[in-house]
């Protein structure tokens, strides 16, 4: 072959192997990045922000099945209890606005979990089965008082993990609110770099947040699929709070509960101009709803 001819073909070489450096440096870039990213407030900032507040912030730990779960409480035991279930990746303190609003404080106990998997419940150890993460959340539920009523505000990933709660501890939750809630199997879609560092290659050195994300979302399609014949046991009043311009739970989620919650109230609050991040950007629309929620609980059915 000439040396004319073998110009075209060392072109390409060229061309792929600086593809390939570059896609090792987007990757080595992205890694540095995500380990620079902390999802939750150190313990000095949690001191300070919630200092001044009628009641203190109670930090709880403990061990179930082989697994730690942390969650974090504050409000009057008496009250009726929300328990805030936060997205993938993420951690209790997402909610730590509600917490320490001294409006909410009045009527509410107010409880924030770190999901298995992320924070001080194992981070970096993930629990891909919903039935399973819904049965160790439900756990702090049986530690609170059992005799008020409880609603469970899910954001994103929570969304189908307090749904999977409703589901199999009937007696235990009595309102549900879902906020840009990824719930409809159909609407789930694996990425390419999901799929990438589930490989042990890569996924050893991702921050333990990261990987149980990943893990988690890569099964979330196969556990949504499962629940489809179990959203009709669902019978509490329920809202669905969602943004047009979310771009990372599409909007249609909301029509898929409203569609699957036959047995139960529905509210579905479709919001213009809003995104995935409603409870930092829109705590109001949630505030709003915690206590329509509450309306509507009779409280004859809490459990006796």
């Amino acid at each position: 072959m000439s040396k004319q001819a073998n110009k075209p073909v060392k072109a390409v070489f060229r061309l792929l192997k600086w593809m390939l450096i570059s896609f090792f440096v987007l990757i080595f870039t992205g890694i540095v990045l995500i380990h620079s990213i902390d999802f939750s407030l150190s313990e000095e900032e949690i001191q300070s922000s919630f200092q001044g507040l009628p009641f203190p912030l109670e930090q709880h730990n403990f061990r179930y099945e082989e697994r730690n779960i942390f969650y974090a409480a504050i409000g009057d035991t008496n009250k009726p209890k929300v328990l805030f279930i936060h997205g993938s990746p993420g951690s209790w303190d997402n909610f730590s606005g509600f917490l320490k609003d001294e409006r909410l404080l009045d009527d509410f106990r107010m409880i924030a979990v770190d999901r298995p998997g992320f924070g001080k419940s194992d981070e970096g150890r993930p629990e891909r089965s919903l039935e399973k993460q819904a049965e160790l959340i439900t756990e702090v539920l049986i530690r609170e008082n059992l005799f008020t009523p409880t609603l469970l505000v899910g954001h994103s990933y929570g969304g189908p993990v307090i749904a999977r709660m409703a589901i199999d501890y009937p007696s235990l939750v009595n309102g549900l609110i879902f906020v840009a809630a990824s719930i409809d199997p159909e609407l789930e879609e694996t990425k390419w770099y999901q799929v990438l560092v589930d490989y042990p290659v890569l996924s050893w050195i991702l921050p333990g947040a990261i990987y149980s994300s990943n893990e988690e979302i890569l099964a979330l399609k196969e556990e949504l699929q499962l629940m489809l014949p179990l959203w009709q046991e669902i019978q509490v009043p329920v809202e669905i709070i969602q943004g047009d311009k979310d771009n990372l739970v599409p909007f249609q989620n909301a029509f898929f509960g409203d569609s699957m919650l036959v047995n139960a109230p529905v509210t579905v609050l479709l919001e213009n101009e809003i995104g995935h991040f409603v409870p930092w950007n829109r705590p109001d629309l949630i505030e709003k709803s915690m206590y329509s929620v509450l309306s509507k609980i009779d409280t004859v059915t809490v459990q006796e």
